[in-house]
């Protein structure tokens, strides 16, 4: 297939174009590569890309795709908290706008990339795909009205797929460190703390970054009358975990650390376990191959190597609302997250550079 991927440099889509190309696929990126300066010891891999704000991604932009995987969002709850009418202007209406534009181009499978963060606070229920959405941030809401405008848009020609991914964590060229076990080991390597900033009780389903990028590649393959108009929850039913007990795994993992509890440390809102049975029934092609006791030791064995440091990991090259704010401040974006005109960076394979912010960012989730 000849796919375009949006966000394609970000904390997922990083590990999910290799994968692409080694399925045999034709992979073009769409992306502003906001933050180019934030890679983590391994180098983004170089495909040809058009470098566009996703505000502004016009029909002949996704001429002539089978599919179109939709990574480009303000990702996740703080960052998205951060101006909730740009959220919803970047998450909502520009995702159902290029999915708009890509029906109209012919495109039939759009892979849409949505979050368990959809069931918000719901409490010790294990939750399947049809459970009702109970999202508690900006971030949250924004996937459920794409979910529900896609589906609007869903016809014989035109095939969306909304993959509900939990948690991510794992190694990537483009490291986030405010996702939850992605922080807790970071925190433990570098002060010998595994720091905790909420009581502890709140359950999280996680998912390995490479599961993630697996269950899009499986998708492409699936058959249609499985998948067409569907929800799924990415991960495995048996990897929900409470806050603390992925801080006993990290204690495990990380010698001599200790456990320490924020002083404010209170009640997260965010609470959700789901099933995940119905990714691996219909679609048999996933096979995730991670677990959190895996994963913690990858990624300490990844700061381990690159050498982090506490001052790193908790600046703003790092973590995305920090950086986005420094960006804000230097003037390199306005307000509304665009680029100003004298920080037009194109690289020597793009097909084009005339539009500017797409984000694919953070916040901790």
């Amino acid at each position: 297939m000849r796919i375009l991927v949006t966000g394609h440099n970000g904390y997922i889509g990083t590990v999910l174009v290799p994968m692409l190309l080694e399925a045999g696929h034709t992979v073009v990126g769409l992306d502003v590569d906001l933050f180019r300066a934030c890679t983590f010891g391994q180098s983004v891999p170089a495909i040809p890309s058009i470098q566009k704000d996703i505000r502004d991604v016009a029909e002949d932009d996704v001429q002539g795709f089978d599919a179109v995987i939709h990574l480009a969002a303000l990702s996740n709850d703080p960052l998205g908290d951060l101006n909730p009418r740009l959220t919803y202007e970047i998450n909502w209406n520009a995702s159902v706008r290029l999915a708009t534009v890509a029906k109209l181009a012919g495109v039939q499978r759009f892979l849409f990339s949505s979050s368990c963060s959809t069931y918000g606070a719901s409490g010790d229920d294990l939750l399947t795909e049809d459970a009702a959405f109970n999202p508690v941030t900006p971030y949250g809401h924004s996937k459920v009205l794409v979910e529900r405008d896609l589906s609007d848009l869903a016809d014989f020609s035109f095939s969306p797929v909304y993959l509900r991914n939990a948690t991510a964590y794992g190694v990537s060229p483009l490291l986030r460190f405010d996702l939850v076990l992605n922080n807790l080991v970071a925190w433990a390597y570098t002060t010998g703390r595994v720091y905790i900033k909420s009581d502890g009780t709140p359950w999280r389903p996680i998912v390995h970054v490479e599961d993630i990028a697996r269950a899009f590649v499986a998708m492409l393959d699936a058959p249609r009358e499985k998948i067409h108009d569907q929800a799924f929850n990415v991960g495995q039913t048996s990897e929900n975990y409470r806050i603390h007990e992925l801080a006993d795994i990290v204690q495990q993992t990380v010698s001599g650390c200790v456990i320490e509890y924020a002083p404010d440390a209170g009640p997260d809102t965010r609470c959700y376990r789901v099933n995940c049975d119905r990714i691996q029934q219909e679609v048999p092609g996933f096979s995730p191959q991670w677990t959190a006791q895996k994963g913690a030791e990858q990624l300490l064995d990844a700061y381990q190597r690159y050498g982090l440091s506490l001052e790193e990991f908790e600046g703003p090259r790092y973590k995305r609302i920090d950086h986005i704010k420094q960006l804000i401040a230097t003037g390199t974006l306005d307000e509304s997250l665009r680029r100003h005109p004298a920080d037009h960076h194109e690289n020597g394979e793009s097909f084009s550079a005339r539009g500017t912010a797409h984000l694919e960012g953070n916040g901790i989730k």
